[in-house]
């Protein structure tokens, strides 16, 4: 059955459905949905949608943005149920920013949208990652701010989004053993490009895990002969290229992107 992650939020849920988004991306599951309870402004209304997920089966997973405190400290106690698996994604937030500054909070839902050309900025971003996954669209690298090159599995997706929800217009193009990128990429500036290495043996444990009942249809894929040939493919290219060269082996998403974001930053003072 296919798991869904189920946001409920007094906006329109773009806030939590970034970081639901970035946290899935994750898991090596391709299946997982993820649906939205928007302008919710009354209990009532999120029992119904509560319900309504909990009678399809499978795991009961809710994320909750809701400013309003009334109704935040509602839906926490809707969903503290033993077969719920709920986070308040906006109200730790609030809470910090208020005991550590004194500061009174509005707890009014819909407020970041309002920030206008930085939240449309962010919104673009996240559809130009999309756009421009996986090789898609090669006509257009010369939009991106960033591109990420790199063999299958090395966390270029991942890395993508995650630098889109900051902002930044990250494309993504793999390289593959005996197949020449596209010639767009070396129209690009080295210093937006920035080429994702990882280690053999990782890379081919992370490659078998993928494969699941596929591995004998396409065991070379895994194999560390395979995955290290692969690699030396990939670096010989960024060679060409004169680009940076970022590993990603056993570093968080979020360390490999301040590591790319730093040169990057840095490049364009």
């Amino acid at each position: 059955m296919q798991p869904y992650l189920n946001i409920i939020s007094d906006s329109v849920g773009d806030s939590a459905a970034v970081i639901v988004e970035a946290a899935a991306s994750q898991f090596d599951c391709e299946d997982m949905g993820i649906r939205r309870l928007p302008n919710a402004s009354s209990l009532e209304q999120v029992a119904v949608f509560v319900q309504s997920c909990l009678e399809e089966g499978g795991p009961a997973i809710f994320f909750y943005t809701i400013a309003d405190v009334e109704l935040r400290s509602a839906v926490a106690q809707l969903l503290d149920q033993p077969s719920i698996y709920a986070l308040d994604v906006l109200g730790p937030a609030i809470d910090t920013i208020a005991t550590a500054t004194g500061l009174k909070p509005a707890n009014k839902p819909g407020l970041i949208r309002k920030t206008g050309a930085e939240y449309y900025h962010r919104v673009e971003a996240m559809e130009f990652a999309v756009d421009h996954d996986d090789g898609r669209n090669p006509e257009q690298l010369k939009n991106a701010d960033i591109v990420l090159i790199g063999s299958s599995r090395t966390s270029k997706t991942p890395l993508a989004i995650y630098m889109a929800t900051l902002g930044y217009k990250v494309a993504n193009v793999p390289l593959v053993p005996g197949v020449e990128p596209p010639a767009q990429l070396f129209d690009v500036e080295p210093r937006r490009i920035f080429g994702l290495m990882s280690n053999a043996a990782l890379l081919a444990n992370i490659r078998n895990l993928r494969l699941g009942n596929a591995k004998e249809v396409a065991a070379r894929y895994a194999s560390i002969e395979y995955v290290q040939e692969d690699l030396d493919d990939s670096r010989q290219i960024m060679r060409r290229l004169g680009c940076l060269v970022v590993r990603t082996d056993n570093r968080a998403i979020e360390e490999t992107a301040q590591e790319i974001l730093r040169y990057y930053d840095a490049s364009q003072s």
